[in-house]
């Protein structure tokens, strides 16, 4: 019963991890990132669909992102929804492709960027300690276990927790030195 648990708490964790990834791809450094346009969905033909199912996103020179649809008549709803995203980035529409160039980012905005990462972290370290919680909760009430066999799971929880806790530190201090890297 013991390894269930821990097992099942591993995805759980694991499943957390790969959020948190996920929403740090999403925050801008002063370099372009094709992951920066995930969260970016497209009206097209009256259904929200992901941008970069409806167009090839590319990254020139470092700091531009290139966007072509596949379906030309898409441009003005692509550049429609980037407005909407709230990216700090401006569209320009050429007629064929969208450009958008990231800005090279002032101090402040790196500080402020550095907070939400933080923000970010804390967030998924609260994931994982809920996670450890409703585990350590399943396992007062499993009356099968003598008293021994529960502290030891409830050991083998807090070291996972604690693993994963130093993992989510390790990749906010990457992220937050990605972005203040000038």
């Amino acid at each position: 019963m013991t390894y269930a648990i821990v097992d099942s708490i591993k995805d759980k964790m694991d499943a957390a991890i790969d959020h948190f990834q996920s929403e740090l791809n999403t925050v801008r450094t002063g370099m372009a990132n094709a992951s920066l346009l995930n969260k970016v969905n497209v009206d097209y033909y009256g259904s929200p669909t992901p941008l970069n199912q409806i167009a090839g996103i590319t990254v020139q020179e470092g700091r531009t992102l290139v966007i072509k649809p596949y379906d030309p008549s898409s441009l003005k709803a692509i550049e429609k929804a980037c407005m909407i995203a709230d990216l700090g980035i401006n569209p320009q529409n050429d007629g064929q492709v969208i450009r958008m160039t990231v800005p090279q980012l002032t101090g402040e905005t790196r500080k402020e960027l550095t907070k939400k990462v933080g923000k970010m972290a804390e967030s998924a370290k609260v994931q994982v300690r809920n996670i450890r919680r409703d585990a350590n909760q399943i396992i007062k009430k499993d009356k099968t276990m003598d008293e021994d066999v529960q502290k030891d799971a409830q050991n083998e929880v807090q070291k996972l927790t604690d693993k994963y806790i130093k993992k989510i530190d390790g990749m906010e201090d990457a992220k937050s030195a990605e972005i203040m890297k000038v």
